[in-house]
């Protein structure tokens, strides 16, 4: 292929996708909308029409933020590639760094940085505007920032050492560098695994034992039926960010625990917070967590496969307004274009993601229906549902290429039938 080819190619894929992103959210603005001012028929005796309509709300405000983000998005990346911005980003750090490692890691950190301020003002909008509105921020502005501060430090402090040696592989591991990469990479990934709950995450929230002896020995009771080993019971302050709620595992061996937020305690019944808890635990017992991971891990490789052929193209490059250094390693340069064009290219994919993720929630719910109860389930998946104004009547297709679980109706449809 030629790099005109290929930036036509590009281009076409680029207009192709940002086209059906907001065709997609367009049919979800109306199909939300259409649908306000009746519960559906299955929720009527359970949830007010007040709060269908403010999940419904709730949900056009955040659709229409992620269109504007989206424009803005293509806009940037545009820049970046075809319109030249990546490589007259390269000569300016060249010039200050000059040729090496110091080149290519900035290079990578500035295009970060970059990234992350023109995303600032839009995150901000989100927590401060939008969840205020809908009464789910708990957040002040000096926590807001301290979090940013704490997770770019964090990020640069993990992140940079990653890259670091992935860039040394790709220079000094001859053609099969995108092999041991991916060895790394998948080391890296079992490592955060098993401590970022007891090393990162205490850096954000506060994780204490959960103290109600009922609750307690309730959730021991399940997991003893079911066979799952944890290493302890922990509450954690989500009310200080939010008023969104959720429970999950973390880790794996003898090292997994069980998180609850606070504010899902303080909203559901101990039956009802069992048969959550029963769902998540069917995830682990049904294999789900172990499948997640090897697909990620067989996707990555063929991934990382691929950088490896592309990297050693010119057309790739000038197809996307660069031009290759013939002195200076342009390995940076490839990790970021790669990371630029794989969502154009693989967005279309998305659906199939979706079915097998919505697979495994219906399983995980049936598994919970059998150890539980399916209407303590179906009632705290509706208490879950408006207190988190999750629109009840999403658009079928905007669903089917975003959304990882299944609508509401279908889940408890499938409940009601176990």
């Amino acid at each position: 292929m030629d790099s005109q080819s290929f930036s036509y190619l590009f281009a076409a894929f680029l207009l192709a996708t940002l086209g059906l992103k907001l065709w997609l959210g367009m049919r979800q603005l109306r199909h939300v909308a259409n649908h306000r001012d009746a519960v559906p028929a299955q929720f009527a005796q359970k949830i007010p029409l007040a709060a269908h309509q403010k999940a419904a709300d709730y949900t056009i405000a955040k659709t229409r933020l992620k269109l504007v983000m989206l424009v803005v998005n293509a806009v940037v990346l545009v820049g970046f590639t075809l319109l030249g911005g990546l490589q007259w980003l390269s000569l300016q750090i060249i010039q200050l760094a000059g040729p090496g490692m110091v080149y290519q890691i900035g290079l990578i950190a500035a295009v970060m940085l970059i990234s992350g301020v023109i995303d600032l003002p839009f995150d901000y909008y989100k927590q401060f505007t939008l969840e205020e509105k809908f009464g789910f921020n708990k957040m002040s502005p000096g926590l807001f920032f301290t979090d940013l501060i704490k997770s770019t430090a964090i990020g640069s402090a993990i992140g940079l050492p990653l890259i670091w040696v992935t860039l040394t592989l790709m220079d000094k591991a001859g053609a099969l560098w995108w092999l041991y990469a991916w060895g790394l990479w998948c080391v890296f990934q079992m490592l955060m695994l098993g401590f970022y709950q007891s090393v990162v995450a205490p850096l954000f929230n506060k994780f204490t034992p959960l103290q109600d002896e009922s609750l307690r020995t309730r959730i021991e009771g399940l997991m003893q039926r079911v066979g799952f080993a944890s290493k302890g019971l922990f509450v954690m302050d989500g009310s200080r960010r939010s008023a969104h709620g959720n429970a999950y595992f973390s880790g794996f061996g003898s090292a997994k625990r069980i998180v609850f937020f606070d504010t899902l305690l303080a909203r559901l019944a101990p039956s009802e917070i069992e048969a959550v808890l029963a769902h998540e635990l069917g995830h682990f017992k049904l294999h789900h967590v172990i499948k997640r991971i090897a697909m990620i891990f067989v996707v990555s490789l063929g991934f990382l496969a691929l950088l490896g052929y592309l990297k050693n193209q010119v057309w790739f490059y000038q197809g996307l307004g660069v031009q290759p250094m013939p002195v200076v390693s342009n390995d940076a340069m490839a990790l970021l274009l790669f990371m630029f064009v794989l969502p154009v290219f693989s967005f279309i994919l998305s659906p199939l993601t979706s079915i097998a993720s919505r697979k495994h929630e219906f399983e995980a719910d049936a598994f919970a229906a059998h150890h539980s109860s399916s209407q303590d389930l179906i009632a705290a998946l509706v208490k879950l549902y408006e207190d988190n104004a999750s629109t009840l009547t999403p658009d079928p297709l905007h669903s089917a290429f975003y959304d990882s679980h299944p609508p509401a109706s279908l889940r408890v449809q499938r409940l009601l039938s176990l």
